[in-house]
This record gives C-alpha cells, sequence and structure tokens, in this order.
C-alpha cells in the first residue's frame, strides 16, 4: 500500500470516529458506508402486519427497537409522523424482556428524549437493572408517546383494552396473544410488526404470515440471514456454525420455518391437534 493511501485511510477512519462521537447509536443506525440493506426494506416497507424472520445475530432485533423509537419520537424517515403514540414490545417473558427487548430500546434510547419511567421492579434511575412497565417518550410534535413493555406469559387478558398504535413482537407469540394484539391496533388504524427466530417449526405464523394463506394484502415478509449481516464478521459467524448441528443451522443461520422443532411427530400442530377436555357424566 502506498503512503498516500495509508494516510487517506487514516483521515477515513479519524474522520468515522469523529462522527461517531458526535452522534446518538440511533443516528449512526444504517448512516455508515455498511449498510443492512434487509434492514432498510423493513423499515421502508408500508404494509401494516410486517415480520422479519431471522436467524441468532442477523439483526432482526436492532431493526425491531429502531422501528419503535422512531415511531415514538416522530422521527420515523419513511412514514407519516405523529405525536401522542402508543405502542408495545411484546417478549416472551419479563426476564426476555429485560434481557433483550428492554435492553436493546435504552440502548437506542437517548435519555434526554425520556419523559418518564415505570417500573414492574428494580428502580426507575436504574432501569437497565429491573423490569419496565412503561417509557414516556418525549414527541419531537410536541406530546408525549408511550411505550409499554408485555410479556406472552401474562396470558391473553392482560393484553384486553387498550387501543394501539402499534404491537411489536420480538420472538413468535401464542396465537390468542397475536390475535389479541390485532384486536389493539384496529381501532388507529396501526401496525403489527414482529422479530423471530422460527424455532417452534411450522407454527401458525408460518401459514398466517410466511405463507399468507388469508392472501392479507397488508401482510409483508423477508428473511435475514448472517450473510446479509454486514456488521458480522465472517470468523465470529463460522464459530457460530460450529456450535450448531444441521437441524438447528436453519432457523439459527438462515431463519427458516422447519417441520417438527424437534417433535417426535413433527406433523404435530398444536391449533390442531389439541382440543379442550370433555368431561362426561358417570351414570352410576
Amino acid at each position: 500500500m502506498q503512503r498516500e493511501d495509508i494516510l487517506k485511510r487514516i483521515a477515513e477512519i479519524d474522520a468515522e470516529l469523529k462522527r461517531r462521537r458526535q452522534k446518538g447509536r440511533l443516528e449512526l443506525y444504517n448512516s455508515g458506508r455498511k449498510k443492512h440493506k434487509k434492514q432498510l426494506l423493513f423499515h421502508k416497507c408500508k404494509k401494516r402486519n410486517r415480520w422479519v424472520f431471522g436467524g441468532n445475530r442477523s439483526g432482526k432485533t436492532e431493526c425491531g427497537a429502531v422501528e419503535c423509537l422512531w415511531i415514538l419520537r416522530g422521527i420515523h424517515p419513511y412514514r407519516k409522523n405523529r405525536k401522542d403514540v402508543f405502542g408495545w414490545a411484546v417478549s416472551l417473558s419479563q426476564q426476555v424482556q429485560r434481557d433483550v427487548a428492554q435492553a436493546k430500546i435504552l440502548s437506542y434510547l437517548p435519555k434526554s428524549w425520556i419523559a418518564d419511567i415505570t417500573m414492574l421492579s428494580g428502580r426507575k434511575d436504574n432501569p437497565e437493572g429491573g423490569v419496565i412497565d412503561q417509557i414516556k417518550i418525549k414527541n419531537v410534535f410536541g406530546g408525549i408517546s408511550t411505550l409499554g413493555f408485555k410479556s406472552c406469559d401474562q396470558g391473553r387478558e392482560k393484553f384486553q383494552g387498550s387501543s394501539l398504535d402499534f404491537v411489536w413482537f420480538d420472538e413468535e407469540p401464542p396465537r390468542d396473544v397475536y390475535e389479541e394484539c390485532v384486536m389493539r391496533v384496529m381501532d388507529r388504524e396501526g401496525d403489527i410488526f414482529g422479530t423471530m427466530t422460527p424455532l417452534k417449526g411450522k407454527t401458525f405464523i408460518y401459514n398466517e404470515i410466511y405463507l399468507n394463506v388469508r392472501k392479507n394484502p397488508q401482510i409483508w415478509h423477508e428473511s435475514i440471514t448472517w450473510e446479509d449481516n454486514p456488521f458480522l464478521s465472517k470468523k465470529e459467524a463460522k464459530l457460530l456454525e460450529s456450535a450448531l448441528d444441521s437441524a438447528a443451522l436453519d432457523a439459527r443461520k438462515y431463519g427458516r420455518f422447519s417441520d417438527g422443532a424437534g417433535l417426535v411427530y413433527p406433523e404435530f400442530d398444536e391449533s390442531v391437534h389439541v382440543v379442550e377436555p370433555v368431561v362426561r357424566a358417570i351414570k352410576v
């Protein structure tokens, strides 16, 4: 490499470091020379029911968290923005919420945007260490937007009543929770979006979203693999791949649905083959 090329490269690195010091993490999202093209496809899609099926470390949760914050803050670059937005981030359990969706939201959320935090457990001055109930976020149009955190293990009843602008599912929810959340966004003509690794096999999400058996014109989906993530090094991808068997690779590397998901009977479908218990009277 020539001296001029080395000096040019050093200047580029210095400029990038300066840019990162001056901007927050959300501003840096997909703004550099490297861009995650499939994340941008998700953000640009105008459909009201959007899903990303991705493997671990593919970047799927990143785009879900950023989509939430763009909508709440009123700064979405590809959609009409408004104030006083109300949405939910739905996780499988409160522990998963704290460790994944909540942590990702907080990593992108500047503290200056936070109007208030309500905790289910822990202290609001250390939200990373507890479980958040709601975050109030200052909207650029002057209002206050609200992000509520929900967990599927609370049961469907805990998802009733509210009228929402959006619901983000971080990983696949049970069918009854999904259907309840679809009802929650109807009044405001809101959005459903999900980011998940299909570890449970060909469930109702496979039929309703991936195959779109009802031909719903508002449904869209995209699959993201490790190769689609420009920020995942080839060395790290190789290490991850060496730790997985061929069955796990389908879901965790490629974000593919597979038969069975470890079941003894791969054709088993809980929505089809499970019925309510039948109680019969015994004649004496």
